[in-house]
Formats: C-alpha cells, sequence, structure tokens
C-alpha cells in the first residue's frame, strides 16, 4: 500500500466499469475510495490521507500530472487581500473623486479560505482519468470576504451604489465564494472636538438655514431639511435660534413640548419628534422673549451648548432673522460647517439675502445652496410666476425684474439653486405640527427637499475633508504656529507680535483710529495661555493678563513673520 495525499471530495460512481490495461498494469474496478466528506485544501494539516492501490510508476505519473492540473488556483490570504482592496479601488466616490479604497471607507477586510470544492463536469472524474486519457479534474480554491464599508455619514446619498458595486466587483474574483458587506459610518465628530463646549463635541455637522428677511419660509425649509436628512439615515437635532418667534412649537408635535434639565450635570435634555432631537425657547414654557440683545445671546448660547445633543451628523439650525448679536454669536459660539440661504423672488428679498451672504462670507461659513421659496403655482394646466420668473431662465417676464436666486449664484458664487412652489399642503403642513417631507414623502415637495438634503450632505462632505486653518502655541520654540488651509504653508509669528496687533476697541479707539495699546506695554517674554477656534474665521487668544483677543485668520497672514526659526528650549 502506498499513502497518497490527496483532498476529500465527493465520491464518484462508475458505471459499466470493466477491468483494463494500459501499459501492462491491470486496473482493478475500484481504484481507490473516494471520501464524501469537505475539508480545506490549502494546506497539508487540512487534508486527510486516504489508502489506495498503486504502482509507485504510477504514483510519480499521477503526482507530476496532478501538479500541472490546469484550472488550480492557488491563493495565499494576502495575494486575496490585495486583489479584494484592488478590486474596490475600482469604485470612486463622485464627492470626492478617488476611490473608495484610498478615501479609507474599507475597514475590517477578512479574507478566510472556504472548504475546498472539486468542481465536475462530463469529462472530469478523478486521478484514474490520467489513465484513461480523460482530462484531468480540477480544485477550486475558494475564500470567504468580508469587509466594512464605513462612510463619512450614514445620509450617504450613494451608499446603495458603493454597497452594490463593492459586491459586484468582489464576487468577480475567480476565487471568492462569498462576500459579506455591511454598511457603516464614521462617529459623529467635530473638526475642533477638543476645543469645543461638551454639548458640542459629538456633532459632525452644524448647517445654518438663513435669510436675513422674515416672511421668506426660512423655518419652513429648515424643519423639512432636517426630516429628510433623517430620512436617509441621518442622526439629526434642530436648534431653533429665533428666540423673539420661535417657530419649532408650531411646526413639530412632539409629545413632550418642555425641555427638562439634568439636575445632576445641569445641562438640558432635548424633547424629541420622530426620531429628531429638538431644542427651543419655546420649549422653555417662556413663549416669546422680551429681552434685550445682551441676554438674548446669553440664552442662545446656553441653549446651544448645554443641551446634550448626544452623537448627531447634523445639527440644523433655523437662524433668526437679520445680521446682529445672535448671528454673529452663534457664527462664533460653534464652527458652522454650512449655510443654506433662503429667498423669494422679489429685490426686496435679494438685499437683505446679500447681507447675510457677506456675513457668511466674512465668518468662512461656506453657503452650499440657494432656495427659492414661493416661485410658482400651477393652475389650469399652466404655471404661473406670481414674483417673476423662476429659477434657471435669465428671461424675465417684467421688465427690470432680475432673477433674485440668480443674481445670489452668480454674484456670491453659490453652487446649487432649489426652487420650492407655493403649495397649500405646504403651508398647511407647517401649522398642523407634521412636515410636509413626513405627510407626502413621495410627493413634488419632499423630492425637492431629497435633492437638497443630498446637495447639503454631500458638500458638508466635502467641506470637511478640507483642512481648516491651525493655530497652536509651541512653547519650546516660544512661538505661535499657522497652518494655512488647502496649502502646505505653515509660518511662525511672535507671541507679543500678535498682542500688539490687536485692533479691538481696547487697543484702538474706534471714532479716531487712535493706537491705545502702545508697543511697551506689550513685554517681549508674553506668551497665551489659551489658544481656541472662534468658529471657522478667528482664534481667541487669552493672555495673561485676561485679555481676551479675537485674531482673525486674515490679519494673522498679514502680521510680521519669524524667519529664523528658534531652537527649542528645554522645560
Amino acid at each position: 500500500m502506498q499513502l497518497i495525499h490527496s483532498p476529500s471530495y465527493p465520491h464518484i460512481p462508475f458505471q459499466n466499469q470493466k477491468p483494463q490495461f494500459r501499459k501492462g498494469i491491470l486496473l482493478p474496478e475500484k481504484f481507490f475510495q473516494l471520501s464524501t466528506a469537505n475539508s480545506s485544501v490549502h494546506s497539508q494539516r487540512h487534508v486527510r490521507p486516504i489508502w489506495a492501490p498503486i504502482n509507485q510508476s504510477i504514483f510519480s505519473a499521477i503526482s507530476v500530472k496532478a501538479a500541472s492540473v490546469e484550472g488550480v488556483s492557488s491563493v495565499s490570504a494576502t495575494e486575496a487581500t490585495s486583489d479584494v482592496l484592488k478590486a474596490l479601488s475600482q469604485i470612486i466616490d463622485p464627492d470626492f473623486g478617488t476611490d473608495i479604497v484610498s478615501c479609507g471607507f474599507v475597514k475590517d477586510l477578512h479574507v478566510n479560505e472556504a472548504s475546498g470544492e472539486v468542481i465536475l463536469n462530463m469529462a472530469v472524474i478523478s486521478f484514474m482519468t490520467y489513465i484513461y486519457h480523460v482530462p484531468t479534474y480540477h480544485l477550486n480554491f475558494t475564500f470567504q470576504v468580508s469587509f466594512r464599508l464605513e462612510l463619512t455619514t450614514p445620509a450617504c446619498p450613494v451608499k446603495d451604489m458603493f454597497e452594490q458595486r463593492a459586491n459586484e466587483v468582489v464576487t468577480a474574483l475567480p476565487w471568492v465564494k462569498e462576500v459579506n458587506v455591511t454598511m457603516s459610518a464614521q462617529p459623529a465628530r467635530p473638526v475642533f472636538a477638543g476645543l469645543l463646549p461638551a454639548g458640542l463635541q459629538t456633532i459632525s455637522n452644524i448647517v445654518a438655514v438663513s435669510s436675513c428677511k422674515g416672511g421668506v419660509g426660512k423655518s419652513t425649509i429648515a424643519v423639512n431639511l432636517a426630516y429628510t436628512l433623517a430620512g436617509m439615515g441621518a442622526r439629526v437635532g434642530i436648534f431653533d435660534a429665533d428666540v423673539y418667534g420661535p417657530s419649532l412649537p408650531t411646526m413639530v408635535s412632539p409629545e413632550s413640548r418642555l425641555l427638562e434639565m439634568n439636575a445632576v450635570k445641569k445641562t438640558i435634555i432635548p424633547t424629541e419628534y420622530l426620531g429628531v432631537k429638538l431644542v427651543s425657547f419655546g420649549f422653555a414654557g417662556q413663549g416669546r422673549a422680551i429681552m434685550r440683545g445682551p441676554m438674548v445671546s446669553g440664552v442662545i448660547n446656553q441653549l446651544l451648548t448645554t443641551t446634550e445633543w448626544g452623537e448627531l451628523d447634523y445639527l440644523v439650525i433655523d437662524m433668526p432673522p437679520g445680521t446682529g448679536d445672535i448671528q454673529l454669536t452663534l457664527c462664533q459660539v460653534v464652527p458652522l460647517t454650512a449655510a443654506v440661504i433662503v429667498t423669494t423672488p422679489q429685490k426686496l428679498a435679494f438685499i437683505d439675502v446679500a447681507k447675510g451672504v457677506r456675513m457668511f462670507s466674512k465668518l468662512k461659513v461656506p453657503c452650499v445652496a440657494v432656495v427659492e421659496n414661493m416661485c410658482h403655482f400651477d393652475a389650469d394646466g399652466k404655471r404661473y410666476y406670481p414674483f417673476g420668473r423662476g429659477s434657471g431662465s435669465q428671461a424675465c417676464i417684467r421688465p427690470n425684474h432680475l432673477l433674485i436666486s440668480l443674481q445670489v449664484i452668480e454674484q456670491f458664487g453659490i453652487p446649487h439653486l432649489f426652487d420650492l412652489p407655493i403649495r397649500p399642503t405646504l403651508s398647511a403642513s407647517g401649522d398642523s405640527g407634521m412636515p410636509e417631507v413626513v405627510a407626502d414623502p413621495q410627493g413634488e415637495v419632499a423630492k425637492t427637499f431629497q435633492d437638497l438634503g443630498v446637495c447639503v450632505v454631500r458638500q458638508c462632505a466635502k467641506i470637511r475633508q478640507q483642512v481648516s486653518t491651525a493655530v497652536t502655541y509651541d512653547k519650546s520654540i516660544k512661538a505661535i504656529k499657522v497652518k494655512v488651509p488647502d496649502s502646505d504653508e505653515e509660518f511662525l509669528l511672535h507671541p507679543a507680535t500678535v498682542r500688539r496687533n490687536d485692533r479691538s476697541a481696547q487697543s484702538v479707539d474706534e471714532w479716531s483710529g487712535e493706537q491705545k495699546l502702545q508697543y511697551t506695554d506689550v513685554p517681549e517674554d508674553i506668551e497665551p495661555e489659551e489658544i481656541r477656534p472662534m468658529g471657522n474665521y478667528a482664534v481667541s487668544i487669552t493672555w495673561p493678563d485676561g485679555f481676551s483677543q479675537i485674531a482673525p485668520y486674515d490679519q494673522l497672514q498679514t502680521m510680521e513673520r519669524i524667519v529664523d526659526v528658534p531652537q527649542p528650549t528645554l522645560a
């Protein structure tokens, strides 16, 4: 008996078998027994020996033949992993313009050995076929592949496409037996997580919906946008920043209409409706506020920063009209990811919208879309534009009446435009406490909001990929480091230079422009105690004398820089 190591494979019945001769060797009717058990064929320790009566010379010939069998696929786990990543790199993210492997979306990739299978057909039998001049059998070495695609947001508009394409390209690999793809999203985290109030440290994107003019439907847009994002799978919250006239209590119908306080943590617990977290001064039991601006700014700050928002992918802020203290406070307290501008096709609306866009521009908040509300209605089979010809066309029905939204797009470079009709159901849903996109998710209005939601998701993802301006203090060289976004440039500033260039009212007389802070008032060895971001446009620097200086990034770039980098000093 000669011991042959052979993979186990299904028992193959032989019909009409008769003793035959080849090269003077008698082959018995039952040459050897084939096992029906399955086992792996990838290493010696995974195969079971079987006994077979065989001549030594035949064994040598068969061994050579088996080693050169056509169709044998021997793929190592390392090679398999490389092949999977190469296949997945064919999938391009339409927003980032690069493949999902380079984007870092592929996580937890595992390639496991599956059972070795013997693929049989009419001409494939066993090792005995070598003697009968019948084409040999072949082995199929197979693997089970599993991995996770971690996207930037659970509301990714192309996540279904990613999942389908990932299954297709990996299944196409010849050695793959089974593919298991799971989808997930990156945990919620802001750009400046460690430098923000505790309540905001687990919010990925903060989107402001603004019009700077009342009565254009801004709150309607904000609420329906929030519920659209929630319907796309995102974790969403709404913050109603209008203390003088909060709209949120009318537009939604939560079971609990009062905010609660966590007595231990001294934090606010938001109310909730249809899975979206809600905070409004109208839920504080106060109705509408009657107070001065500085007090309102304090209330807004408290409501926003002390609320237990938890992990959110998007926090939609319904901004109050105007460009005053409240708006500036919001832009300074939180780093707004993006803004959506709401307007109507009227020149009067454009004047105020332009102010708001300029404000966001100065505060380095990208405006990603314009929503032109109440632009048309349909009646008697025709479409009417009561305020002039709407979106997309430069032709105007009335002489000298400019398309307002087109002006905003062309003048300020805002890339996307969406128009909404005058629709009784849209107005009624706002008064009934049921957002339109929830009441009629398949309607025309809901489709427009779906497009707006996709736009917001994609633009926020692009914005977050950009490197923000980083300002830090390096104590070892006693210099302030400034890293400019979208550039490899990094420069150093002397702390005393930054302090002497303060342009606040404490350093410069607002009326005469006279310099109140003298050069000698600032010691050469001064060092900042704390540097933290102020929204997207500046940093707040706290100095040893207690003064808090707001230093815009644009101003830092114009200051005198350190040319000779000082040597690090030992602490």
